[in-house]
């Protein structure tokens, strides 16, 4: 069996592992079953998140066996991991509905027929413990003094809020999940983020004291641009997976605006392309590199729009800014050099106005705000003021600017904010 180990530090996945030698050897001569936790603290994942569900993937790849666990629930008790403050708790019906969500953008990575991989939720065994006979069994092998010095518990202790109770017992139950894996399951794999750490050596603990078995952990790094901006944080939020949240032609411009730095790492980590054409980019400069972002924005996209929404916003990219040079040198196994053909679409944030609502005319800023390039009147007014916005690719240099129908060019009217948000107003 390939190194998939290898695979992993190689794409930039791991920070640091468990037994690393003895890791190795069970990955390559067995195929095992691992696991990874998602909070469903929103009904949808964002591109944070990316890294630990393209890692399962990987592990499909290699024929192992994945499990994504879904928190319902640790879910109603909070995980203090990486917070300085208590997260909010969430009520069932919430939570119920963001595991919804969350299992449809899982199901566009992972292939979880023919028991080729598990979709679980922790609340089936979590919820029906009894509560003495849990500590009684588990409780007594978790040493207090060690659990304070896990950098989990030790932010919020240093914190302004502290630690309160219900989130001190999250480590007992996040290692009793990986208990029940391993008896259920067999699952001797538990992987997450950083943050984590803590957490699946609790679990590694609890399973060689019960069990007396070895059993192994993964973390990933924080990824972070190289600006040192936190992965999938922008001026407008989080980039979700969500449709609903971000569109498709969102999603796409998120990754074709990469800092150059990041297009090698970012191939790596979000993508399947071949390593060694990956090498090849760190070589690349100008209208080549451009190329290549014009590639990590596809796949990013396909994975997880499918390929008709990663064609429709990679069009709608060329129609607003130009087509890019695409030689198919440049990372040849994407799909992308497959499938070039003009899409009409309307992937382009977009909205219709009837020809009528122009005639007395409408007010610049008051258009920008109500197709969201703006979040309120006064923060459109400063837009136009600071020479932010644009209609047809000419400024308004009046804050008093009327949009008539002698604005309307070809049927529509393009709005733009700032280098990189468009809106496309159709006239009906």
């Amino acid at each position: 069996m390939a190194d998939l180990l290898k695979t992993l530090w190689e794409r930039g996945f791991i920070e640091k592992t468990t037994h690393e030698k003895e890791l190795e050897k069970y990955l390559q001569q067995n195929k095992i079953t691992c696991y990874i936790g998602f909070d469903p603290t929103a009904s949808s994942l964002h591109v944070g998140n990316l890294v630990p569900i393209m890692s399962l993937a990987h592990m499909q790849r290699y024929g192992h066996r994945p499990i994504a666990l879904l928190g319902g629930g640790t879910g109603l008790v909070g995980d203090p991991s990486g917070k300085t403050e208590m997260r909010q708790l969430l009520a069932e019906e919430s939570l119920e509905e963001n595991i919804t969500g969350i299992k449809g953008q899982l199901s566009k990575f992972i292939f979880f027929a023919e028991d080729k991989a598990l979709l679980l939720n922790n609340a089936e065994w979590l919820i029906p413990l009894k509560y003495i006979v849990f500590l009684r069994d588990f409780g007594r092998h978790f040493s207090v003094n060690r659990m304070l010095k896990a950098e989990s518990y030790r932010m919020r202790l240093e914190s302004e809020e502290g630690l309160n109770f219900i989130e001190f017992n999250y480590m007992l139950l996040q290692a009793y999940d990986y208990l029940h894996l391993f008896d259920t399951y067999g699952c001797k794999l538990q992987m997450g983020g950083s943050d984590q750490w803590g957490n699946i050596v609790a679990g590694l603990d609890l399973i060689r004291k019960e069990r007396q078995e070895t059993v192994f952990g993964i973390t990933f790094p924080l990824i972070t641009t190289s600006s040192g901006a936190k992965m999938g944080k922008t001026a407008k939020g989080a980039i979700w997976l969500d449709e609903n949240k971000t569109s498709p032609y969102e999603y796409y411009q998120y990754w074709i605006n990469t800092d150059d730095r990041d297009v090698p790492r970012f191939l790596a980590l979000f993508t399947f392309l071949p390593l060694e054409e990956i090498e090849e980019v760190k070589k690349y400069h100008g209208e080549d590199l451009n190329a290549t972002k014009t590639v990590l924005a596809f796949e990013t996209t396909r994975l997880v729009h499918g390929k008709k929404e990663a064609m429709k916003a990679h069009q709608a990219a060329v129609n607003m800014f130009g087509r890019r040079e695409l030689p198919t040198t440049v990372l040849p196994s994407s799909a992308i050099h497959h499938d070039t053909a003009n899409i009409d679409d309307n992937s382009i944030p977009h909205s219709f106005i009837g020809e009528g609502q122009l005639k007395e005319g409408i007010p610049a800023f008051k258009i920008f705000q109500v197709v969201g390039l703006a979040s309120s009147s006064s923060v459109s007014r400063r837009l136009i003021v600071q020479g932010g916005a644009y209609i047809n690719g000419q400024r308004i240099e009046s804050i008093d600017y009327i949009v008539t129908s002698d604005d309307v060019n070809d049927g529509k009217i393009i709005l733009k904010s700032g280098k990189k948000r468009f809106h496309v107003i159709y006239i009906n």
